[in-house]
């Protein structure tokens, strides 16, 4: 049977967080669900993924909450349960810049609808930027885009202050264009912006998801695949599994291409990471990736 996976997030003020992680955990675990939710005072951010009837009960409750009843999902299909485990977290932050002031719930930027994207992006006078991390912009993105080259969303503002801004201000750009995979950073990137004095400050509405899900690959600028945050590791252009998988060893996505490499081991090592760990970590390496073959051949999951 297929699950479905729903990706969500919504940006409003939130109380009563304990109760609402205890009644979110229940309800999934009774629905079958999987996946990850998060919970702050700023909104709720997820992705989980099960059963149908599950999933949008999640969905149905997480509307019924002040300021979430117009909260937006994509959706797309898997042949199995794309999640090991259920977790449901409280956060200072359902997306982690570590600048509390930024308040997505009172301003972003301009919202773009898919169908608008690519003629806002092929202008010469539009800056495009991708908003996510090297490693998930290494998989795909949008043709001409800017990679801020960041490991973590928590280097963004840094990055806007020593290369946006001087850039911005030399090349005088109409507009500035941002995107992400579901678009919660992205939305946050133009709060963030707005607040640091920046105009003219656009995001696509629902990421490259929403995107892939509306646009055909035909008329699409899109360009590799997309990087997700489960089992699935990237979808293509028509949301199902794409072609990398993951090195346990180091949590990066590999290549198909790179998994020819002498330095790709499954398990152990892959080109990212091949001088970054001991010895001692390959052999513990090594054995976990045995017992993860072991479990396989006796049908068995296997959580590393």
């Amino acid at each position: 049977m297929s699950a479905l996976v729903m990706a969500f997030y919504g940006f409003t003020a939130m109380e009563g967080l304990p109760g609402l992680q205890q009644e979110l955990k229940e309800l999934a675990q009774q629905g079958g669900v999987l996946g990850t939710i998060l919970l702050a005072e700023e909104g709720v951010n997820g992705t989980i993924s099960g059963p149908d009837a599950g999933v949008k009960a999640v969905l149905e409750r997480l509307r019924q909450l002040p300021g979430l009843g117009g909260l937006e999902a994509k959706f797309s299909r898997a042949e199995q349960q794309t999640f090991h485990r259920l977790k449901v977290r409280l956060k200072r932050e359902i997306v982690s810049m570590g600048c509390p002031t930024v308040k997505p719930a009172e301003q972003v930027g301009t919202y773009v609808p898919p169908a608008q994207w690519d003629e806002l992006i092929t202008d010469p006078d539009t800056l495009v930027v991708d908003t996510r991390n090297r490693y998930e912009v290494e998989v795909g993105s949008f043709a001409g885009a800017i990679d801020p080259g960041t490991e973590s969303f928590r280097e963004f503002p840094s990055w806007v202050e020593q290369t946006l801004r001087p850039l911005v201000q030399k090349t005088q750009p109409k507009a500035i264009a941002m995107f992400c995979t579901g678009g919660i950073r992205c939305e946050k990137s133009t709060a963030y912006l707005l607040q640091q004095g920046f105009e003219n400050v656009h995001h696509l509405q629902g990421g490259i998801l929403r995107y892939l899900e509306e646009i055909p690959e035909e008329r699409s600028s899109w360009q590799g695949e997309c990087y997700v945050f489960d089992q699935r590791v990237s979808v293509n252009h028509q949301l199902q599994p794409g072609s990398y998988s993951l090195c346990h060893a180091c949590g990066l996505p590999v290549s198909p291409e790179q998994r020819l490499e002498p330095s790709y081991r499954e398990g152990i090592s892959c080109p990212h990471c091949v001088e970054r760990f001991s010895d001692a970590d390959r052999l513990r390496f090594a054995e976990r990736q045995r017992q993860m073959q072991l479990a396989r051949e006796r049908g068995q999951q296997h959580l590393g």
